[in-house]
């Protein structure tokens, strides 16, 4: 197979989100697949081996999910990507969808009960955020609300217990957790104090339990924490291991799943409550995107790895589901690079390509977030540059999660240039160790990752020989002034405060007032309807580099924060690596 095919073939094969189960009918499940050629919502009747796809968009579908008692799928409904909206809901077996009688917003959260509760979080702009409880037949009752950031986490079994997730102290980088009643009543909160968040996750699968799985970190990561809000009572799961926890619960209420990742890996473990033994599950060496325990006391969870395709396993040892259509391709498997930085050991991923020596042409390609990682999954776009010749580095700088929680808020201050000094570090030693060819490196990255690109170009002159920004934040300011609620709070958590409190500071890390300085050419890819990283904003800066005659395409699509729709994945990855070709001397 020829790279151009090669690298086609790994967007087009079908994928697949770890189905989730409704708690009471487990035979019912809902998952997120590409078959059609658009991410979409489908129904999987698993005693019958049926499924049935439940949305079909033009521009794909990003949130579902199913009530406990199997009998509703739910979805969101927005624009062509924009996450304005409402949600709906349909007949497991097929029907008409019944939208919610709430006003649009931007979602923050739903959890449903049992009892056919649905609680939805609602983020509104100059309303600040609420959450309703919405029962069939009848308008939304409000029993939350607050200026500041707030989600929904979980609901009980039965409904009569809310969990909710929220910065009502004004940081919502690290949230508070607080449980209500149905009446807006509040039962009890956890508060750790600044810098320590904790988090709800999901309240005992048992009947009458009240006992919610959250995560705290009072140890300097996120941890397991059991808590009944109504008594106060706490547990905190301690565990030896190095690498941020999440967690879940075996349906007995008994035992707990860990999900722990650490240097770009994912690890499963059970911890019995009664006994607190730790025994690990084996599983292969890679990512786990997620995991779920089952009735029958297995677990279910979706992996790959850097040189295997995802595929969704059980620890009984079956694999859970195919989908018909060709697999995709293999790719190279991911060596690990640690380097000393200005912060302290920055760990890195290295995919280079099968044939050659080095020093390569490199793409050094910067995750969003900032509070996300990199990781030894199976990533197309990394896959793709390495068919066409080019060694990749990711680098999980100061900002990362899975390196603890000093790591992750390290960025405090000099927000964009604490990352980019990190990924100058493993530059250099990438160079140094004879790697990456210094004349042939390429600085990209999508979200956060696309502001990193935006800034180093404007920063690091003469460093770079291409830039490649996907759906970045060019302007602190305009993102501020367009973007959702939830994300003003998140910046002004990040920064300070908002930009009328801290100018000096959203001026400096803005790669705008850095623009005159690129001189690298600058391939820009933008959603037209993207919230997260408006398009007023990328416009401001292109209007810039105009301005100089400076060398530059913007690739704009129709679409948000990225695209569901395969063809316009392809379209985009086909895009950069015509711009780079155009731009850097190729393999020789």
């Amino acid at each position: 197979m020829k790279a151009e095919e090669r690298w086609q073939a790994r967007f087009r094969a079908p994928r697949v989100t770890l189905p989730v189960w409704a708690r009471q009918a487990p035979a019912r499940a809902v998952y997120r697949g590409n078959a059609s050629g658009a991410w979409e919502v489908y129904a999987w009747d698993r005693s019958e081996g049926v499924v049935r796809q439940v949305t079909a968009r033009p521009k794909g579908t990003s949130h579902g999910t199913i009530d406990p008692t199997g009998q509703w799928i739910w979805w969101f409904a927005d624009t062509d990507g924009d996450e304005w909206g409402t949600w709906m809901r349909q007949p497991f077996t097929g029907g008409p969808d019944e939208p919610v009688d709430l006003d649009p917003g931007h979602p923050a959260g739903i959890a449903l009960s049992a009892a056919g509760d649905a609680i939805i979080g609602t983020a509104r702009p100059g309303k600040g955020f609420t959450v309703h409880i919405v029962r069939p037949g009848s308008p939304g009752k409000v029993i939350y609300e607050h200026v500041e950031a707030a989600s929904v986490a979980a609901v009980s079994p039965d409904g009569s217990l809310i969990a909710i997730n929220h910065s009502e102290h004004g940081d919502a980088r690290h949230p508070s957790l607080k449980v209500v009643r149905q009446c807006g009543e509040t039962v009890g909160e956890l508060y750790d104090g600044p810098g320590k968040g904790v988090a709800g996750l999901r309240f005992s699968p048992v009947p009458g339990d009240r006992r919610l799985l959250a995560l705290h970190e009072r140890r300097g990561r996120r941890e397991p924490l059991v808590w009944d809000p109504v008594t106060g009572d706490q547990r905190e799961i301690w565990l030896p291991d190095p690498g941020d926890i999440t967690a879940d619960w075996y349906d007995d209420g008994r035992s707990l799943l860990i999900v722990r990742a650490h240097r770009g890996r994912t690890h499963l473990h059970r911890y019995d409550l009664a006994g607190g033994v730790l025994t690990a599950i084996e599983t292969k060496h890679g990512v786990i995107e997620a995991a779920a325990p089952r009735p029958d006391g297995s677990v279910e969870y979706s992996w790959s790895s850097g040189s295997h395709p995802p595929v969704v396993r059980s620890t009984s040892g079956q694999v859970v589901m195919n989908h018909s259509g060709l697999p995709a391709p293999p790719s190279v498997p991911v060596e690990d690079v640690d380097v000393d930085g200005p912060g302290g050991r920055i760990h890195a991923l290295v995919s280079r390509p099968e044939r050659g020596a080095g020093p390569y042409p490199t793409i050094f390609l910067l995750h969003g977030g900032p509070a996300s990682q990199d990781d030894d999954s199976f990533v197309p776009q990394v896959a793709a540059w390495v068919d066409h010749g080019f060694a990749v580095v990711r680098v999980n700088y100061r900002g990362s999660t899975g390196y603890g929680s000093a790591w992750r808020d390290a960025l405090s201050g000099d927000v964009g240039h604490i990352e980019l000094a990190d990924v100058t570090a493993v530059r250099e030693a990438m160079v140094a160790r004879g790697l990456a060819d210094p004349d042939r490196l390429v600085l990209a990255g999508s979200s956060w990752g696309g502001y990193l690109t935006l800034l180093g170009l404007g920063t690091q002159p003469g460093v770079w020989a291409a830039g490649l920004a996907t759906v970045p934040i060019a302007d602190h300011v305009a993102t501020y002034e367009d973007e959702p609620e939830s994300l003003r709070a998140y910046h002004r958590a990040l920064l300070g405060g908002s930009p009328a409190e801290q100018p000096e500071r959203y001026a400096a890390c803005s790669p705008i007032a850095y623009v005159d300085r690129v001189e690298a050419p600058v391939l820009i890819l933008a959603g037209e309807n993207d919230p997260r990283c408006p398009m007023r904003q990328v416009e401001f800066y292109v209007s810039r580099l105009a301005e100089r005659g400076h060398p530059y395409e913007i690739y704009r699509y129709d679409a948000g924060h990225g695209s569901l729709v395969v063809s316009e994945r392809i379209a985009q990855m086909a895009a950069q690596l015509d711009f780079v070709r155009k731009h850097v001397k190729p393999v020789d």
